[in-house]
């Protein structure tokens, strides 16, 4: 009876020390917390029929015909700006603008449309923001309408997450709505 009771407590002594381990409880959730500058702008300015602000921190390479590509490494994005003249053109031009942002609607979950008018400056357009994972989230067209065409284009060197790319999405839109807001033809 002895050995049976020593056999028991021996048991049940090694199950309590075994069993002594932390609890298993879940991690919060966590979110990757991306930080940038604040935005300082300067003048661009060139031999194209327009200038603009741009953020200090992009590059910019030109392309011919006034085409340009403003990078941001850091974020792995880029703006890409194509000008075209007016030669009597402005339906098609402004339909190709439009076919361009709706050309996303298949991934994107909405697209905000946001009209511009300045009439002090003859700038007026639209600005497009592309909720979701599309390939581009904002993009926009300014014109006079009589002489000048300006698409603006965002695009992201990753996959189109956009829940990941929103901090840098939301900051690259600001910084084309500047540009689109500081445009003014020569």
């Amino acid at each position: 009876m002895f050995n049976r009771i020593f056999s028991i407590t021996a048991i049940l002594l090694a199950l309590t020390v075994l069993s002594c381990k932390n609890d298993v409880v879940p991690k919060p959730a966590s979110f990757l917390r991306l930080d940038y500058p604040e935005a300082k702008y300067m003048n661009f300015e060139n031999n194209c029929p327009f200038a603009f602000e741009m953020n200090e921190d992009a590059i910019i390479k030109g392309e011919k015909e006034c085409g340009f590509a403003i990078t941001y490494p850091k974020m792995k994005a880029t703006i890409y700006l194509t000008y075209k003249p007016v030669n009597g053109n402005i339906d098609k031009l402004l339909r190709d603008a439009q076919k361009l942002t709706y050309e996303h609607v298949i991934k994107a979950d909405d697209i905000l449309e946001q009209p511009y008018l300045n009439p002090q400056k003859k700038v007026y357009g639209m600005f497009y923001q592309v909720d979701g994972n599309a390939a581009t989230n904002s993009q926009f067209y300014v014109t006079d309408s009589t002489k000048h065409f300006l698409i603006g284009s965002m695009y992201f060197y990753a996959k189109p997450n956009f829940d990941s790319i929103m901090p840098a999405a939301s900051y690259v839109k600001n910084d084309m709505q500047r540009l689109m807001e500081t445009l003014k033809w020569k």
